[in-house]
C-alpha cells in the first residue's frame, strides 16, 4: 500500500515542540507520521506560535478556546500551582478546558468523517486515560485509533508519605470522573484500536471495559531523537565514574535516594565517583542541604534546569544513570540515557521498568525507601567495580534504545493504520492480532 495515499485525521490537542512531556511527544509523533502519510493535524490554538517556528505537517487546523475559557484556565493555574503543581486537582479542574476543544473538533470534522474524507481518525493526546472523545460518534465507517494512553499507576504501598506530598489523596477525583464523564465509556468501548503506554495501564483498561485483546496494543509513547543515538561518549577520566540523575526535583522522583545511596558507599568507592543532578524543582533546597549534611559537597553537583538538547552533553559525559523514581508512566529520560550508552538503575514500577532489560541495567523492586537505597548502593558498587559489565551494558542499552527512535515509531504507527484498514476490508471474521510492542 502506498503510504502517501493514506489520509489521516490526527487530533493532537497537546502538540508543542517548545514544551516538554506530553506536548513534545505529541509533536514528535505528528511530525514523524506526517512524513509518511497525508496528515491533517488538529491541535489547540495555543500551539500555533511554536509550530509555525518549527517543521510541522503542511495541513494544520488550529482550534482556539473562548475568552471565558482562557480566563478560567488562568484561575485554575493560579489555584493548582503553588510551589509545585497539584496534578490531580489540575486535571480535574481543567476538564472543561479540554471538553471545549473536544466539542469544537467534533463540530468541525463530523461531516467530513461521515462523508469518508479520511481513512483513519487517530486521537493521540491527551494521553491520560480519563478523557472522552466525542469524535468517535462520527466514526461509523471510519476506523478510530486512540492513544498511546498511559496513566493510573498507584504509588507503591511503602511510600505513603511521598504519595501524600504529591496530593495522591485527590486521585479519587480521577476515579469519580471515569464513572460520571459523558462519553468516556463509549470512547473505550467503540475504539477500533487502543495503543497503551504501559502494561499496567493496558491491564487496567482491559479489566475496566472488558476490551478484547486484539483491540489493545502495547505501544510506549516516548521516543528518542536520532542525534541521541549518533554521538560519542566523552570520558573525562579513566579513573573517575560519573553518575547522572535527570528529572524534576520533586518527591516521587527520589533524587534524595541517589544521594543517600552514595553516602553508604565505602570511602574508596566514593572517591571514584561524582554525581550530577540535572533538573530543578521544589525539592532542590532540601537536596542541597542533604548533600552538605552527608559531607558530599565535593561528590555531588547541581546543574539546574537544562533543555533537552543540552542534556545530551551531560548524558555523553556520564557512565551510569541513576533514576529511582517510584511512579513513572513514561520516563523519557531513561530512554535518552540508554541511547547515549548508559547502564540504567531504575525502580521497577511503571514504564521505566519495561524499558530497561537485564542486559542494559538493573531494576529494583519498590519495597521500601530503605530497600531501594540499599539496592541502589549495591548496584552502583557493582557497576563501578565491573568495567566489563559496564561495557556490555553500554552496547545493549544503545541497541535497545534504537527501537524507540522517532522515525521507527512513526513507521510502526503507519503499520497499525494499514492493519486497521486491512481488518476493515477483510471479509474474514478473524481479527488481526495486536502488533508487537515498541
Amino acid at each position: 500500500m502506498n503510504h502517501k495515499k493514506l489520509k489521516i485525521l490526527l487530533v493532537v490537542e497537546q502538540c508543542n515542540p517548545d514544551w516538554a512531556s506530553v506536548p513534545l511527544v505529541g509533536y514528535k509523533f505528528s511530525q514523524g507520521i506526517s512524513q509518511l502519510v497525508d496528515v491533517t493535524l488538529v491541535t489547540h490554538g495555543r500551539n500555533r506560535e511554536a509550530l509555525e517556528k518549527h517543521p510541522a505537517p503542511k495541513n494544520v487546523v488550529y482550534l482556539n478556546e473562548s475568552k471565558l475559557t482562557q480566563k478560567y484556565h488562568k484561575v485554575v493555574a493560579s489555584i493548582t500551582n503553588r510551589n509545585r503543581i497539584n496534578w490531580p486537582l489540575y486535571h480535574a479542574l481543567t476538564y472543561p478546558v479540554y471538553m471545549e476543544f473536544n466539542q469544537n473538533v467534533y463540530l468541525k470534522f463530523k461531516e467530513n468523517i461521515l462523508r469518508g474524507d479520511y481513512d483513519i481518525v487517530h486521537v493521540l493526546t491527551p494521553m491520560t486515560p480519563r478523557y472522552p472523545v466525542k469524535l468517535i460518534q462520527a466514526c461509523k465507517h471510519t476506523p478510530f485509533l486512540l492513544g498511546p494512553v498511559n496513566g493510573g499507576l498507584p504509588f507503591p504501598t511503602g511510600f505513603k508519605e511521598t504519595a501524600k506530598k504529591e496530593n495522591a489523596n485527590l486521585n479519587f477525583l480521577r476515579d469519580i470522573g471515569r464513572l460520571l464523564i459523558p462519553g468516556y465509556v463509549e470512547t473505550y468501548k467503540k475504539a477500533d484500536r487502543i495503543l497503551v503506554g504501559s502494561t499496567f495501564t493496558l491491564n487496567m483498561l482491559r479489566e475496566m471495559f472488558s476490551i478484547q485483546d486484539n483491540k489493545l496494543s502495547l505501544f510506549y509513547e516516548n521516543g528518542i531523537p536520532s542525534d541521541f543515538l549518533n554521538g560519542t561518549k566523552q570520558r573525562k577520566s579513566e579513573n573517575q565514574i560519573n553518575l547522572l540523575f535527570v528529572g524534576r526535583l520533586v518527591p516521587y522522583k527520589c533524587a534524595d535516594i541517589v544521594i543517600e545511596a552514595i553516602s553508604k558507599l565505602d570511602s574508596s568507592l566514593q572517591n571514584k565517583i561524582t554525581l550530577t543532578i540535572v533538573g530543578d524543582g521544589s525539592e532542590r533546597s532540601n537536596l542541597e542541604q542533604k548533600v552538605q549534611e552527608l559531607n558530599l559537597g565535593n561528590r555531588v553537583k547541581f546543574a539546574g534546569w537544562v533543555n533537552q538538547q543540552n542534556t545530551l552533553e551531560y548524558y555523553r559525559e556520564a557512565d551510569i544513570f541513576c533514576f529511582p523514581s517510584i511512579r513513572e508512566f513514561g520516563g523519557a529520560v531513561v530512554l535518552e540515557a540508554m541511547a547515549c550508552g548508559l547502564p540504567c538503575i531504575v525502580v521497577n514500577n511503571g514504564g521505566i521498568g519495561e524499558y530497561v532489560t537485564e542486559k542494559s541495567g538493573f531494576k529494583i523492586e519498590p519495597l521500601s525507601r530503605e530497600y531501594i537505597t540499599q539496592e541502589l548502593t549495591n548496584k552502583i558498587q557493582i557497576l563501578v567495580e565491573d568495567e566489563k559489565l559496564r561495557e556490555s551494558m553500554i552496547e545493549n542499552a544503545i541497541e535497545r534504545a534504537r527501537e524507540f527512535e522517532w522515525n521507527n515509531k512513526a513507521e510502526k504507527i503507519v503499520e497499525i493504520y494499514e492493519a486497521m484498514l486491512l481488518e476493515k476490508s477483510s471479509s474474514s471474521s478473524e481479527p488481526v492480532g495486536a502488533l508487537k510492542s515498541i
